[in-house]
């Protein structure tokens, strides 16, 4: 799937529907091409928030980001993106990952091999996508027989949410996108080499595989209600962030051990205060005229689909006007 000048909105699905469609309708107006919402576990479910979206806007592309095989079978995922794709009439695209192991155990779901099975299940979900029979397929996961196949299939794009270098590899051999989280954003030439190597070791033109940009950005003209917006998201997820990023960052898993337990304490205030600037740095915190700096240096490294992910700002409808409005114009 190639893209030129592609740019997506990334919303958590902590948003209420009436403002997670606000936005979305808004991104839509202000010129983006795309918007994708989180799933992650004991928020609002993404499937309904974007079956919602469909129904208000009419061009712009939607997105789960992620779905993973643990908490949802890849049979079930296969249907809520092919109905997807039939209620927004073809805007719809599958994001899939493996999902947060912390998040995971929230609910005692086990997460072995999670390589192997957001392989499996990309290739499964798109294999039934296209109407075929996972079972007539190598490497699709065990226990599909010949009833196994969607009776109304409906193909959307895969994508894949990678953050380590062998996941990254396998989405550039697998899928027809990517979402590589940046942090910081600067990582994105070591994630995109990693996809392009992972698509030519299968044969594949890199080319054809979307590599997305996908960072964090909170703008606002006071940069320290920009600042304080992104240290809320950084303390929240943080600590589930890819061992293997923090440490590119200079970063490690314990040091959010406070931050972990002030929120554990039910003190999320006290957790965003501990919020380093170098944890800042993870993402892009600032005015207008500093995310199309940011933004920039990713298009000189190749960039050409940007993913402005949450917070987005103090006031995130705001957000997405100054975004559609000061930002995307000059990029």
């Amino acid at each position: 799937m190639t893209t030129s000048g592609t740019t997506s909105l990334r919303l958590n699905n902590d948003l209420g529907v009436q403002q997670f469609v606000d936005l979305v309708v808004t991104a839509e107006r202000v010129g983006f091409d795309q918007v994708w919402v989180s799933d992650d576990l004991f928020l609002r479910s993404a499937p309904v928030l974007v079956a919602a979206a469909a129904v208000a806007t009419s061009r712009v592309r939607l997105g789960i980001g992620i779905m993973n095989p643990y908490s949802v079978h890849p049979a079930e995922i296969a249907m809520t993106s092919a109905t997807l794709a039939e209620l927004s009439g073809g805007r719809f695209s599958l994001g899939v990952a493996a999902g947060a192991e912390e998040f995971l155990g929230w609910a005692g779901i086990e997460r072995p091999k999670p390589l192997t099975r957001t392989r499996e299940a990309v290739r499964a979900l798109r294999v039934l996508g296209a109407g075929g029979r996972p079972a007539d397929h190598p490497g699709t996961g065990e226990g599909w027989t010949a009833e196994a196949h969607l009776r109304f299939p409906a193909a959307a794009p895969v994508y894949v949410g990678a953050m380590s270098p062998k996941m990254l590899a396998m989405a550039g051999a697998e899928a027809d996108g990517v979402l590589p989280l940046l942090y910081p954003p600067e990582h994105f030439p070591v994630a995109r080499d990693l996809v392009h190597a992972g698509a030519r070791e299968a044969g594949r033109d890199p080319a054809e595989v979307d590599v997305a940009a996908a960072f964090w950005v909170s703008v606002d003209d006071d940069r320290a209600a920009a600042e304080r917006a992104l240290a809320e998201k950084i303390a929240y997820y943080g600590a589930s962030f890819s061992p293997y990023l923090l440490e590119r960052a200079g970063l490690a898993v314990a040091d959010f051990a406070g931050i972990q337990a002030a929120l554990a304490a039910g003190d999320p205030e006290r957790a965003t205060d501990l919020v380093t600037p170098q944890m800042l740095g993870l993402g892009i915190a600032g005015d207008a005229d500093e995310v199309v700096r940011r933004c920039r240096w990713l298009q000189a490294e190749g960039a050409t689909h940007l993913s402005f992910g949450p917070p987005l700002g103090p006031d995130p409808l705001r957000a997405v006007t100054v975004l559609g409005e000061q930002v995307l114009p000059r990029l």
